[in-house]
């Protein structure tokens, strides 16, 4: 089974990251969850759910990882701040390993500069972003451009958790 990074920050979107994180846990793939600081506990828009930070992302490298996985809400533009999570992301892309992106995550590509010519999907307001940063948005649940699997918000959740397991195998 994999081994996936869950790329998290404050905020993030409690069910886009519940959601997807127990379907992966329950096809039996191992998860971490990175971001600022090992240790930190982050709470989510609704206040619902925290995660526990496993490793911050200066510590963690592409090798360590089969995937990553980036919820969305307002997360993926605070994690943007942090030069180490947008160095990752960009490595990550890079590598051709899966990235599995919901609602808002599109935001860390733009910022990685990853995003020219790929075709992706992604909530509502960052689809001028997208398109300013050279991305193709298109307007689906689930978008599949090589090793970037994205779509555009909670409703697309039931869609995006089986184009993302059938990735990972």
């Amino acid at each position: 089974m994999s081994k996936i990074g869950v790329l998290i920050g404050p905020k993030f979107e409690d069910i886009e990251y519940t959601k997807p994180t127990d379907a992966f846990k329950n096809a039996g793939h191992e998860l971490n969850t990175i971001g600022f600081k090992s240790g930190q506990t982050v709470t989510g828009k609704e206040n619902k759910t925290e995660v526990t930070i496993d490793k911050s992302a200066s510590d963690v490298s592409t090798e360590e990882y089969d995937a990553i996985f980036i919820p969305g809400g307002c997360s993926p533009d605070k994690l943007r701040e942090d030069e180490n999570v947008v160095k990752f992301t960009k490595e990550f892309v890079e590598s051709g390993k899966p990235v599995l992106a919901i609602c808002h995550a599109p935001q860390l590509f733009i910022t990685a500069k990853v995003i020219e010519g790929r075709n992706v999907a992604g909530w509502k307001s960052i689809i001028v972003d997208i398109e300013n940063a050279g991305g193709n948005y298109v307007d689906k649940e689930v978008v599949e451009d090589g090793n970037l699997i994205t779509s555009r918000g909670p409703n697309d959740i039931p869609a995006f958790i089986e184009a993302s397991l059938k990735k990972l195998g």
